[in-house]
């Protein structure tokens, strides 16, 4: 990783903080009638409080004064604080059908609990809690299963998420769709580990200049996923870019993931001081032929990991790799991936050591591993990757430290 391109994203990481201009009028939800007694569905009151905000020209919507207010579906509007007060939760419909169907994120799903279209300068913050409750949700994980997520922002920018909790989406949990200027500080963000499949944190979707900051992720799947792009996708899509992810903690999850869907490419990623404890993985790339573009310049420094099941897991085939890899030709979605720096990595007690494996016909390339160490019950298989280490080393409980031959039948296959 060249010294340029970290000053860069640090630069651009203390440049994220939305300027919001001061919100002139304040519409309290239960003055529009919202009631907030956790049975009542109050989505009518809280969106007449939010577009009366918007059409003043901008204003705070304040959820306060009583414990729960339940509701459907919101849109969120142009110059709007949404306020939710500690000790306040919004919380998602339990009934299905007041999700309805619609395109998002370039495919079928359903409508978010809160959302925004085209729109800039919004801040959600307060203190206090955005509940998805979506269990019911969880255990139908079929394709037919249209699950909403929970948060997107949908081509829009100047964003501010600060001092709130999300919790038990159906799916993904926030989601910046195609949105630019981004910052998400000081959240918690949980879902049940292993029961709240695809319950993602944070997923930035082909976006731009975006900061996570001082963010713990508890969840049930990747704890942040860098996306640009669906399975094999007819074109058209966007990069993310510029994203800077510091001083956070993430707990149960599949790791800080780039990937898997990535047809419109990722570049210019900076993941800075952050500590792992019980992940799945650690730092994670990962795609197929399916949904590949290039991934460069992605920079890993700083990260402490204990029990992490595989902290390095790099990986050109997903979900699984196979026990015989063939040469395919190179096409328009095979994954890219090059220029990528680790260093100062501590981990202890991982199950697998590393994971890096590329494709024949695209080998991982300009991987640089700077300090790392790490200590587990296997080592590292290492395919189809050019590297550069200086001071990596690798303590295996059984077996090999390092396994480079065409063999790969022991890599840990357990987190999808």
């Amino acid at each position: 990783m060249n010294a340029r391109l970290i000053s860069a994203l640090s630069v651009i990481a203390m440049a994220f903080a939305p300027g919001l201009a001061s919100a002139a009028k304040t519409c309290d939800v239960k003055a529009y009638g919202a009631t907030g007694d956790g049975a009542t569905k109050d989505t009518a009151a809280i969106q007449k409080a939010i577009d009366d905000c918007a059409a003043a020209g901008g204003g705070t919507v304040v959820l306060a004064g009583a414990p729960v207010f339940v509701s459907g579906p919101l849109s969120l509007k142009s110059h709007i604080t949404l306020s939710i007060a500690a000790g306040t939760t919004l919380a998602g419909s339990e009934n299905h059908d007041d999700y309805p169907l619609i395109e998002e994120l370039r495919e079928h799903g359903r409508q978010p609990l809160l959302s925004s279209d085209h729109a800039t300068d919004i801040t959600i913050n307060g203190g206090g809690a955005i509940d998805g409750r979506g269990q019911s949700w969880w255990p139908d994980r079929s394709a037919a299963n249209k699950r909403p997520r929970l948060i997107v922002f949908r081509h829009s920018s100047h964003i501010l998420m600060e001092n709130v909790t999300v919790q038990n989406s159906p799916s993904w949990q926030i989601v910046p769709f195609n949105s630019t200027d981004l910052v998400f500080r000081n959240l918690k963000i949980y879902a049940p580990d292993r029961v709240s499949h695809n319950t993602d944190g944070i997923d930035p979707f082909s976006s731009s200049h975006v900061l996570i900051d001082h963010v713990t992720i508890d969840t049930g799947d990747d704890n942040v996923a860098i996306k640009s792009g669906q399975p094999n996708s007819p074109g058209g899509d966007e990069p993310s870019h510029d994203i800077v992810i510091r001083d956070s903690t993430f707990l149960h999850g599949h790791g800080l993931s780039v990937g898997s869907e990535v047809a419109g490419g990722v570049y210019n990623v900076l993941a800075e001081r952050v500590h792992f404890k019980g992940t799945g993985t650690g730092v994670r790339i990962k795609s197929n032929r399916d949904r590949g573009n290039e991934l460069k310049n992605l920079v890993y420094r700083d990260l402490t990991m204990e029990d992490v099941g595989t902290p390095i897991l790099i990986s050109e085939f997903y979900p699984k790799i196979p026990d015989v890899i063939d040469t395919q030709p190179v096409g328009r979605l095979t994954p890219r991936f090059s220029d990528i720096t680790i260093e100062n990595l501590s981990a202890t007690g991982a199950r697998q050591a590393a994971v890096i494996v590329g494709l024949p016909e695209s080998p991982v390339s300009g991987l640089k591993l700077t300090n790392v160490h790490i200590k587990g019950d296997k080592g590292a298989v290492i395919k189809y990757a050019h590297m550069e280490t200086k001071g990596f080393t690798v303590k295996a409980a059984q077996g090999h430290a390092y396994m480079t031959g065409p063999d790969v039948q022991d890599v840990n296959q357990e987190i999808k």
